[in-house]
């Protein structure tokens, strides 16, 4: 089916498609690769491209853009290289120092909480609430729930007065508190020559990465 090409003045063409054509192909001169429009879907094709070249980019700077390495795949480059890519597991992929582009395993939650007198979030991260359930220990509730137990709690503390705490640890007994994928039990507490136990800080800072 034959499609119409208006000039519309100031430089630029408009396509005229008729209302009954289901899909055409322009391509455009001086241009790498084939766009083609989907008028049933509403999609724009372009070319897969290349980290060189990539099929999506912008005018003086055509070696920056985006583009498609394999099926399933966004690569994005920069000067030609491949700088990042989400694969085709929905993976983050991205060269920031490491000399190739790695998965990027990001942070699925943090806090930065009051650990004493009423407990109170500073800042956070898909981190719906702070339960204090005595002297330093802390339930962390996460807004949304990791996808199992496989992830991994970091932290970190500053203390004020007292008995100065030398440990940071997470869910101290596995036969009392199961590890859970929407908490993670948080404690602050002490080993010295006099003994041990927990005890308050004035702030701790949580991360959970997965």
């Amino acid at each position: 089916m034959p499609v119409k090409i208006n000039s519309s003045g100031g430089g630029s063409v408009t396509l005229d498609v008729p209302v009954t054509a289901s899909t055409f192909t322009a391509t455009i001169p001086a241009v790498t690769g084939t766009l083609v429009t989907d008028a049933g879907g509403s999609t724009v094709q372009f070319g897969a491209g290349s980290a060189s070249a990539p099929s999506i980019t912008t005018t003086g700077d055509t070696n920056t853009g985006i583009y498609f390495p394999g099926a399933d795949r966004i690569g994005f480059a920069e000067g030609g290289a491949q700088v990042g890519e989400f694969d085709a597991s929905g993976n983050l992929q991205f060269n920031s120092g490491y000399g190739s582009v790695a998965t990027a395993y990001g942070c699925r939650a943090w806090v930065n909480f009051n650990g004493t007198g009423t407990v109170a979030i500073r800042g956070s991260g898909n981190v719906s609430s702070i339960t204090d359930n005595g002297v330093g220990d802390y339930t962390v509730n996460l807004s949304t729930a990791m996808p199992d137990t496989n992830y991994a709690a970091i932290g970190s503390y500053q203390y004020d007065n007292g008995t100065p705490p030398n440990v940071l640890f997470f869910d101290q007994s596995m036969m009392v508190y199961p590890h859970l994928t929407n908490q993670v039990l948080v404690y602050n507490g002490y080993v010295n020559s006099g003994g041990s136990g927990r005890t308050d800080v004035v702030e701790c800072c949580i991360a959970v990465f997965r």
